[in-house]
C-alpha cells in the first residue's frame, strides 16, 4: 500500500513543490521533527524523478555507530580492517544512478562530514582499504530535526557541507499543526494494520480526541498506536470506552480515563458528533478511491458496511433499535447484515 499524504493547504503546498523540484538532480535538506515523514516526502521525491526506476537508499546517520558508519557508506575491501572478512559495498555505491537518503545527517560525525563532502564536490567515493576511486551519480537527499546553522555556530557541523546540502530546503510540518490530515492517516493505518478481513474503525469522540492531541511523536506516534489498537481490538469500534487507557498515548490516556470517573459528561454535542463523522466517512471513501482505485458503487459500499457497522455497535446487536437509527425497514437490516457478514 502506497504512502498517504493529507490534504491540508501546507501539505498540498509541500506536494506541489516536490512535484517542481523531484525532476531535478539537485540536493534536498528536509527539515521537520522526527517521526513527522521525512523519509516518505524523500520516497516521494524519487518516485517522481527521472531516477525512480533506480535505487532508493535510506541510512540513518543517527543509528549506525560512529567507527562502522564510514564502512557502512563508502564500503570496505577485504582485510581493509580488523573483522573485514570479505568486501562490501556501501550505500553510496548502492544507491548509484538513484537517490541516496541521508536521514538525521545533523547527527553525522565531522570525519564523514569531509568525506561525504568529497562525494558531493566529486562525484566519487573512496572505499575503506582501497586506493581506488569509484565513479557515482547520486541524487543525494538529507533530511534533519536539528537547527543546523546553529549546529554551524557551535562548531559541529560543516558550513561548507551544509550549503551543499541545503540547495532545496523543505520544512515539514509536525502532525500537530495539520491536525485535521489525521481522520485520512488514521483510516489509511488502519488498513495497513488490518487483522483479517476488516480494519478498525473510530468513534466520532475518538477521533475528536485524537484530532486534539498534540502527537509529540508525530505520524510514526499515530501509526504505532493505531497499530497496537488493530491487534488489541480487530475489526471493531476503538472508542475511549473500550480501550485500555494505558494502551494510549498520554494525552488520550486522559480522555479514556475522564471519561470513566463519575458524573462525566462529554463536552462533544450531536452537531460535533455529526461533523467527525462525516468526516471519518469522508475521509475513507477518498482514501478508497485514490489509494485501491475502487468504483464508486464500491465506495458506498464500504461506507455502508461502517455506517451499519457503527450503529450495531452503539446498541450491542440490537436489529430493531439499529433499524430505527438509519432509518431503513428492518427487513433491509437484516439483508445488508447478511451481505456484508456483521451478524
Amino acid at each position: 500500500m502506497q504512502p498517504v499524504f493529507g490534504k491540508s493547504k501546507v501539505t498540498k503546498e509541500l506536494l506541489g513543490l516536490i512535484k517542481r523540484i523531484a525532476p531535478s538532480d539537485v540536493s534536498v535538506l528536509i527539515v521537520g521533527e522526527s517521526g513527522s515523514g521525512k523519509e516518505v516526502l524523500a520516497r516521494k521525491i524519487h518516485d517522481l524523478s527521472d531516477r525512480s526506476d533506480k535505487a532508493f537508499v535510506a541510512v540513518n546517520c543517527g543509528a549506525i555507530p560512529r567507527d562502522l558508519l564510514e564502512s557502512e557508506l563508502f564500503g570496505h575491501k577485504k582485510g581493509a580492517f580488523t573483522g573485514a572478512i570479505a568486501e562490501r559495498v556501501g550505500k553510496i555505491i548502492a544507491a548509484d544512478g538513484g537517490t541516496l537518503f541521508l536521514d538525521e545527517i545533523g547527527d553525522m560525525p565531522m570525519d564523514m562530514q569531509i568525506k561525504l563532502l568529497r562525494v558531493l564536490q566529486e562525484r566519487v567515493v573512496d572505499p575503506v582499504g582501497s586506493n581506488v576511486s569509484i565513479s557515482v551519480d547520486v541524487r543525494l537527499i538529507s533530511a534533519t530535526h536539528r537547527d543546523i546553522e546553529k549546529e554551524i555556530e557551535a562548531g559541529s557541523f560543516r558550513a561548507d557541507l551544509y550549503y551543499r546540502l541545503n540547495v532545496l530546503p523543505l520544512t515539514l510540518a509536525p502532525l500537530r499543526e495539520r491536525a485535521e490530515e489525521i481522520p485520512l492517516l488514521a483510516n489509511h493505518f488502519s488498513d495497513v494494520y488490518r487483522q483479517g478481513r476488516k480494519s478498525i474503525k473510530f468513534s466520532a469522540h475518538f477521533l475528536a480526541e485524537m484530532m486534539k492531541y498534540h502527537w509529540p511523536g508525530n505520524i510514526r506516534e499515530l501509526s504505532n498506536m493505531i497499530h497496537r489498537l488493530s491487534v488489541l481490538h480487530p475489526g471493531e469500534v476503538i472508542s475511549l470506552e473500550r480501550v485500555n487507557p494505558t494502551m494510549l498515548p498520554s494525552g488520550l490516556q486522559e480522555a479514556a480515563e475522564a471519561i470513566r470517573a463519575p458524573g462525566y459528561e462529554s463536552t462533544i454535542d450531536d452537531e460535533d458528533s455529526s461533523e467527525f463523522e462525516d468526516i471519518i466517512l469522508m475521509a475513507r471513501g477518498i482514501h478508497k478511491v485514490a489509494e485501491e482505485d475502487l468504483s464508486l458503487k464500491e465506495v458506498v459500499n464500504q461506507v455502508e458496511e461502517g455506517l451499519i457497522s457503527r450503529a450495531l455497535e452503539e446498541v450491542n446487536g440490537n436489529v430493531s433499535m439499529c433499524a430505527r437509527i438509519l432509518k431503513i425497514q428492518r427487513t433491509t437490516l437484516i439483508e445488508r447484515i447478511k451481505k456484508y457478514g456483521l451478524g
